[in-house]
C-alpha cells in the first residue's frame, strides 16, 4: 500500500508540475467560451480535474498545451448546452435611453463580467504574444463572442487567437475541414458587424492615457459634471449591467452621472485604479459614513480623443475577484 501511495503521489506531482503553467491561458479560453470570471474558475477546475483522472492515458501525440485545451473547450461546449448568453445591455438591441428615464434592472438576466488582468495575463515576454493576447479579450470582442453559436464561437478562438490549424478544430469537434471553414467564416462575418476592428482602435499615448485617467478620477471624486463632460468623445457609450439602459453622448452620461447617481458632491466617490480585459479599470466606492463601500466596477475603453465606452459593473462581488478592498477609510480632504 505504502508503494502504490508513493506512486501515485509522484504522478500527481508531476501532473501539477507539467500542467500547472498552463492555468491562466486556460482560464482565458474558458473565460472567452463563457464571459464569466466566475463560470471560466469553475471550468478551469473542471479541465484540471479531468486531466488528472486521465493523465496515465495521455500519449503524447499532441502537446500537453493542447490536450488541455481540447479538454477545456469539450467542458465549456458542455456548460454552454444549460447556459445563456452573457450580453452587456447595448446587447440586448434596444436603442439608447435618455438620462431622465427611470432606472430598470435585470438582475435575473447572465451578465458579461469583465476578468482581471492580473488573472489571465500573458506570461510570454514577447511583446506581439502579449499584445495579441490582450487585443483577443478586449471587452467589446468577447460581448461580441457572446452572441455566436457556441461551435462557431470555439472555431473562432481556437483558429484564431489560440492559432490552430483547422484539421486540429475539426478533429476536436468530431466534424469535418470543410465545415470548421464555413462556421469560421460565418463567426467572423458576424463578428464584424458585432465588434470593432481592432486596427480602428486608437489608444491614447502611455503619457497622454495617465493624464486621461487622472482627470477621470479627478471628475469623477469631485463629482465636477463640466470635467466628466471633456472627459467623454462626443459619441461615447455607457452602460451599467444590471441596468438594461444605455446611454449614449458626453452630454447624456453627464446628466445621468449628475441626476442619477446618489454621490451628492465633492469626496462622496473613491476610485482605485485596477485593469479588466487589457484595459483600465476602476474600483468605484460610495461614501457610507465614515467608510466607502464597494458600488461598481468600471471598465474603460479609452481613444485618442477621449474615453470612448465605459461599462460599469454593479456584481459587487467582482471587487473580491479583482483583490479590491472590503471598504475604504474616509480620509480627511487635506490629507489627499
Amino acid at each position: 500500500m505504502k508503494t502504490v501511495t508513493t506512486v501515485d503521489n509522484s504522478a500527481n506531482e508531476d501532473f501539477l508540475r507539467q500542467a500547472d503553467p498552463y492555468r491562466r491561458e486556460l482560464l482565458a479560453h474558458c473565460y472567452r467560451m463563457l464571459g464569466s470570471v466566475h463560470d471560466a474558475e469553475d471550468l478551469v477546475q473542471e479541465t484540471y480535474l479531468r486531466a488528472w483522472r486521465s493523465f496515465h492515458q495521455f500519449e503524447g501525440r499532441s502537446s500537453l498545451r493542447t490536450w488541455l485545451h481540447q479538454i477545456a473547450t469539450r467542458v465549456c461546449l458542455t456548460a454552454l448546452e444549460s447556459r445563456r448568453k452573457r450580453p452587456l445591455p447595448t446587447g440586448l438591441g434596444a436603442p439608447g435611453i435618455d438620462a431622465g428615464d427611470p432606472l430598470v434592472q435585470q438582475p435575473e438576466v447572465p451578465w458579461l463580467e469583465p476578468v482581471p488582468d492580473i488573472m489571465v495575463s500573458a506570461e510570454a515576454t514577447d511583446p506581439a504574444t502579449i499584445v495579441t493576447a490582450r487585443q483577443s479579450l478586449r471587452l467589446a470582442l468577447i460581448a461580441a463572442l457572446q452572441h455566436l453559436p457556441p461551435r462557431q464561437r470555439a472555431v473562432l478562438i481556437l483558429r484564431d487567437v489560440l492559432q490552430w490549424r483547422a484539421a486540429e478544430v475539426a478533429e476536436l469537434l468530431d466534424t469535418t475541414t470543410t465545415a470548421v471553414n464555413s462556421m469560421l467564416q460565418r463567426a467572423r462575418a458576424q463578428l464584424d458587424q458585432a465588434a470593432p476592428a481592432e486596427d480602428d482602435i486608437v489608444e491614447p499615448t502611455a503619457a497622454d492615457q495617465r493624464e486621461l485617467l487622472d482627470r477621470y478620477v479627478t471628475a469623477f471624486e469631485e463629482k465636477d459634471i463640466s470635467a466628466i463632460v471633456e472627459l467623454f468623445t462626443k459619441d461615447a457609450v455607457w452602460e451599467m449591467p444590471p441596468f438594461i439602459g444605455w446611454y449614449q453622448g458626453a452630454e447624456n452620461i453627464a446628466r445621468l452621472i449628475d441626476t442619477q447617481c446618489p454621490a451628492e458632491g465633492p469626496g462622496d466617490m473613491r476610485l482605485v485604479p485596477t485593469r479588466a480585459n487589457g484595459q483600465p479599470a476602476f474600483g468605484l466606492y460610495m461614501r457610507d459614513g465614515d467608510v466607502y463601500r464597494p458600488f461598481n466596477l468600471p471598465v474603460l475603453t479609452l481613444s485618442a480623443s477621449g474615453v470612448t465606452h465605459v461599462a460599469c459593473f454593479f456584481d459587487v462581488r467582482l471587487f473580491a475577484t479583482f483583490g479590491l478592498p472590503e471598504t475604504l477609510p474616509v480620509e480627511p480632504r487635506s490629507a489627499r
